[in-house]
């Protein structure tokens, strides 16, 4: 039976770049939302796919750029505490915006018999919508929940956000619509 799956892109960041405080801000707010979201996938026994961009650190591993925002102190290192990782979880490092380009996702997604994917992380107007393109030209069915994801700017991820359901019809209703998904527990 195919299954549905949780990506979580690009929350492991030090937010070293311009409007970089803008970005860490945003994300901060939705990582409470984001964290229930991710619990509920756990207790469901579902797929939780953290996918992020390695900032050209080419020799570090996952757990290197987690361990990177946890020592960086303020934002990057309450968001991976909140965040990181479990035992049962999956990562993958990306080198751009789309989580499938130059990835093991599409193999990972296909073992894992994955026809569904909830898109949560940031950024809702790049690394999302870019993620959310992919998908759906490999039909997948797409959910973006609109509590989950951040932009720098408010108004680039409600233009991001209407992008995708307009154009794309991909589901933005808020996390708490999880139900939908997983009717029981």
């Amino acid at each position: 039976m195919a299954r549905t799956a949780l990506l979580v892109l690009d929350m492991f960041n030090l937010f070293d770049f311009p409007d970089g405080q803008a970005m860490a801000r945003a994300a901060r707010r939705i990582t409470p939302a984001l964290l229930r979201l991710r619990q509920r996938f756990d207790r469901a026994g579902a797929p939780v796919i953290h996918v992020n961009d390695n900032f050209a650190h080419w020799r570090g591993e996952f757990a290197d750029l987690v361990e990177r925002c946890r020592a960086n102190g303020g934002t990057p290192a309450w968001i991976a505490a909140a965040l990181a990782p479990q035992p049962d979880h999956y990562y993958i490092l990306k080198p751009r915006h789309s989580a499938f380009l130059g990835t093991a996702l599409p193999v990972l997604l296909a073992q894992l018999d994955v026809a569904r994917l909830v898109i949560a992380g940031i950024a809702t107007d790049s690394c999302v919508l870019a993620t959310a393109q992919d998908a759906k030209m490999r039909e997948f069915g797409i959910w973006v929940p609109s509590d989950c994801v951040a932009s720098r700017r408010a108004a680039l991820g409600r233009r991001a956000l209407a992008l995708l359901a307009e154009s794309m019809g991909v589901r933005t209703d808020p996390a708490s619509a999880i139900q939908a998904v997983f009717p029981r527990g």
